[in-house]
């Protein structure tokens, strides 16, 4: 089991990189005003989004859910920190599917947001993950 709990935190780790650096791409392609840049970062953003952050957002949700009804729930069914880690990956999992979807706005020219606001999307994953390390780690409740 603990080379599923590795895997899992190294997908983990590949998948917030992707959330992490795709609203860093937002805010710099909604900066620009060429058709060339504006072409760029549409095959950047699907290649991340694409290539790298929903096979990791997959393989991550796959291998937690195997740890938990393999040893977890039994485990910990009782511990809140649990049930507040998985709410927070079901809001991760809705960041993902949002990014997708403006993803797709960029892709079909639609954007109506400024790099501000993909300045402050771009941290919200970084709070999701504090709260969730401390979670697992620390187990407070």
């Amino acid at each position: 089991m603990l080379w599923v709990k590795a895997f899992h935190i190294i997908f983990m780790v590949t998948w917030f990189a992707g959330l992490f650096y795709l609203p860093r791409l937002f805010v710099y392609h909604a900066m620009s005003d060429d058709q060339i840049s504006n072409e760029r970062f549409k095959i950047m953003e699907r290649k991340l989004f694409y290539g790298i952050m929903t096979p990791g957002a997959i393989i991550t949700i796959a291998l937690g859910l195997w740890m938990l009804f393999d040893y977890a729930w039994s485990a910990y069914q009782h511990s809140h920190w649990l049930t507040v880690k998985l709410v927070l990956t079901a809001i991760i999992i809705i960041y993902h599917i949002y990014c997708g979807k403006l993803l797709i706005d960029f892709r079909h020219d639609r954007n109506t947001h400024g790099h501000v606001f993909y300045r402050w999307l771009n941290e919200f994953p970084v709070l999701l993950l504090i709260a969730i390390i401390i979670l697992v780690i620390v187990k407070p409740f």
